[in-house]
């Protein structure tokens, strides 16, 4: 991963992750000290992960959801993420460019990873999202979206789908991007 001689991220990483991300040089250098100090093999298990995410939302449940996002980043399947994956992580999860941002999206509602979208896997995940959700702002939320199941009918309306159909990354784009209720839905962003 990184330089071995001195610890820092090796260049080529680096490189690719200011071209990549919105974070520059100085925060990916920063980012990686720490990385190194709390992951000194180079690798986040995925409970280490669980917990660090779980910092961003201190008043609500993120547990799930972070199981979920870490599932979506563990490309190789070996239950950890090196750095690069988990800078590509925090970036996509906080401020990704929209299509990409999108991508990743589809790869955290598909959770058999079969290339499809089921109403169920929807169920799922809208159950995880709803999650982070601090009971105080439950209570502000439109009739339609107060519960997880709503939120996820209500975002399954928008793909014009029946119950045992299934969606597709292209038909999941095209849904949420001509959808600003669709996109609101697939993630929560905390009030200021």
């Amino acid at each position: 991963m990184g330089n071995s001689k001195s610890g820092a991220v090796s260049k080529e990483i680096l490189e690719d992750l200011k071209m990549n991300t919105k974070f520059t040089e100085v925060e990916i250098v920063q980012w990686y000290e720490n990385f190194q100090k709390q992951c000194p093999t180079g690798r986040i298990s995925k409970d280490d992960f669980e917990a660090i995410y779980g910092r961003f939302f201190p008043d609500s449940s993120a547990q799930t959801y972070a199981h979920h996002v870490f599932r979506s980043f563990d490309t190789n399947d070996d239950g950890t993420l090196d750095f690069k994956e988990y800078i590509i992580a925090l970036h996509l999860t906080s401020t990704g460019k929209t299509t990409r941002k999108l991508e990743w999206a589809f790869s955290l509602f598909d959770v058999d990873k079969n290339g499809y979208i089921t109403k169920s896997e929807v169920r799922e995940i809208c159950a995880a999202i709803f999650k982070l959700i601090p009971p105080q702002e439950v209570a502000k939320l439109p009739s339609d979206e107060n519960t997880a199941d709503k939120r996820a009918d209500k975002l399954w309306s928008y793909f014009d789908k029946g119950e045992n159909d299934r969606v597709a990354e292209g038909e999941f784009l095209k849904g949420v991007m001509e959808n600003d209720g669709a996109l609101r839905l697939i993630q929560y962003e905390p009030s200021k």
